[in-house]
């Protein structure tokens, strides 16, 4: 539960940012959504197919199966960026877009942190900077912003709304979601407390009926 609505938060997140793309968006969405405007079908399904393919190759070269949540992430995130893409209005007023996109940032980075905290699997995205990482050992946080700004390059060459928001997104989220990982673990192991401590009480209040 915690996983899967870690990916719906996420997938919120990237769909406000989306109907503020005024002010530009992720570089990964910026790629998405220039594939949406020159090939057609849907920004969710262009995450899906960048996410598939990305998947494929970083299988073929580490000759591992990925984990269960890496489908489930590469799906849902995709699925769900649809659904709020079609729920949520589109905005006319330049402030308004400006709160939305900075809510979607930060909606955005504590759906990661949660969907993260169950330690279910990474996303594709994250898979292939992790392996890009271990083979030239090369700091995370440059392989991440090297592959952030040949995606962005080849979204803002398809046509995909860049501008300041994707700058903010670069420069901001990785430390937004360095704050969520921990305070989403914090709360899942709260709830996991609470779950047994409710679990215990349920089992000896069923031994004192059975007693009785």
């Amino acid at each position: 539960m915690f996983f899967v609505g870690g990916l719906i938060l996420l997938a919120l997140g990237i769909a406000l940012t989306i109907k503020g793309k005024d002010l530009g968006i992720s570089p990964w969405d910026v790629f998405h959504y220039g594939l949406f405007l020159h090939f057609g079908l849907t920004i969710g399904l262009w995450s899906i197919l960048a996410g598939l393919t990305i998947v494929l190759v970083t299988s073929v070269f580490t000759r591992t199966f990925p984990q269960i949540g890496t489908f489930l992430n590469m799906i849902l995130v995709g699925l769900f960026i649809d659904f709020f893409n079609w729920l949520l209005p589109n905005i006319e007023l330049f402030w308004l877009e400006v709160i939305v996109f900075i809510l979607g940032i930060l909606i955005s980075a504590y759906g990661v942190g949660i969907y993260v905290a169950p330690n279910l699997g990474a996303g594709p995205r994250d898979s292939v900077m992790l392996l890009i990482n271990k083979a030239t050992g090369w700091k995370v946080s440059r392989v991440r912003n090297g592959i952030e700004c040949v995606v962005c390059l080849a979204g803002f060459l398809l046509g995909g709304p860049v501008g300041i928001g994707t700058i903010l997104v670069v420069l901001f989220m990785g430390n937004i979601v360095g704050y969520a990982i921990p305070h989403s673990k914090q709360l899942l192991d709260f709830v996991i407390r609470r779950g047994d401590r409710d679990e215990n009480l349920n089992q000896r209040t069923l031994r004192l009926n059975h007693h009785d």
